[in-house]
């Protein structure tokens, strides 16, 4: 019997440099989700510096994640989990 394939995702934080509103965290999000293997953006309210994007590694590399965070006119850098 064959056994599925495994699925290996991965998280990475991304820090904002800058103090942006809510609308425009919710862009950049929408921006996040469009790039294939991205299946999730979380961010908390009380910590708007930090975005967690869980991401399928084979798909998507890290840096694409931060350099779509970027072109959002944005200063970010990535923090590892």
């Amino acid at each position: 019997m064959n056994q599925p394939d495994e699925i290996f995702l991965a998280d990475v934080v991304v820090h904002i440099d800058e103090t942006l509103d809510p609308a425009y965290l919710a862009r950049m999000e929408t921006h996040l989700m469009a790039l294939e293997g991205v299946h999730s953006v979380l961010m908390h309210e009380n910590k708007p510096h930090l975005m967690k994007v869980g991401f399928h590694p084979e798909k998507v590399h890290t840096m694409d994640i931060l350099q779509q965070v970027i072109r959002q006119g944005v200063h970010a850098e990535l923090i590892g989990l």
